[in-house]
């Protein structure tokens, strides 16, 4: 997907970004409420730095539109789950 030379530092940051966003996810669907709360924030935070970065991906054309697009259709909608979560547990 990425070129070599930005596979392991942008690249790398959104897969790793991703990567905190699913281990953030489990752990509050384990967690007690108050916890709940602040993974949650903790887990918006992280889907808006995504969406930055696949941003940024795209505009120094690492990325091409077409998956670009899809990308952020998929992240918006992540974010609104994340909302909706929010909004359920408070």
């Amino acid at each position: 997907m990425f070129p070599k030379d930005e596979k392991y530092s942008l690249g790398g940051k959104i897969e790793i970004t991703a990567l905190e966003i699913l281990e953030l996810s489990m752990k509050t669907v384990y967690a007690q409420k108050p916890e709940k709360t602040n993974f949650l924030r903790e887990i918006d935070g992280k889907v808006n730095l995504l969406k930055i970065l696949v941003r940024l991906a795209q505009e120094i054309n690492v990325l091409d539109s077409k998956k670009y697009i899809s990308l952020q259709e998929r992240l918006q909608e992540i974010g609104k789950m994340v909302g909706g979560w929010m909004r359920y547990s408070s």
